[in-house]
């Protein structure tokens, strides 16, 4: 199995990246496959809603072919795609959010009979940090990202929200034990 961890954080050894290192190191350790990408690192330009990737149903389609294009490949090759992102007013990183409106180009016929998407049956998941707790923080984001798996039409495993916690070298037992714990959710919800 491959687990494609799609790392929405400017910061590579911040909080949220050291959240997912958990996760990803007990996929590795059950004999897993995991890809991580740093998305901050990616040219990845912002979806302009032209609807040219509405056109067809067997490839993306988008008029863009920066870093986005390598991505979808990586997605659509993976069996669980987990977005990770620090919270930043209210939502995730404006980095991580250009992947998920590129993603539109995914899937085709929304609402209608002829649903179709390229990432159809895979797993999705959501980890997603930040320096408060999850009411009035980041139940926006789990809201939306529900959305957003109906609308590839994957199935969503999981969501791991990680609150309260200042630095990577202040994390707390529980918070290492949490991510295991999730790691494994993700594995039985496959």
């Amino acid at each position: 199995m491959k687990l494609l961890s799609l790392l929405g954080s400017p910061k590579p050894k911040g909080n949220t990246a050291s959240v997912l290192d958990i996760i990803e190191g007990e996929f590795k350790a059950q004999g897993h496959e995991v890809e991580r990408i740093n998305v901050a690192e990616k040219d990845v330009h912002g979806c302009i809603a032209c609807l040219n990737c509405k056109n067809t149903s067997d490839e993306a389609g988008c008029i863009f072919k920066d870093d986005m294009v390598g991505i979808i490949d990586r997605m659509i090759e993976s069996d669980i795609i987990l977005f990770a992102s620090p919270i930043y007013f209210w939502s995730v990183t404006a980095q991580m959010k250009a992947v998920i409106d590129r993603s539109f180009s995914l899937y085709t016929n929304y609402h209608k009979p002829d649903h179709a998407s390229l990432l159809k049956g895979k797993s999705i998941a959501l980890l997603t940090t930040g320096g408060g707790v999850y009411d009035g923080n980041a139940e926006l984001i789990g809201t939306a990202f529900k959305n957003f798996s109906k609308a590839l039409i994957m199935k969503n495993a999981g969501e791991l929200f990680v609150g309260s916690f200042s630095s990577p070298d202040k994390m707390a037992d529980e918070i290492r034990s949490r991510g295991t714990d999730f790691a494994m959710q993700l594995l039985n919800n496959i």
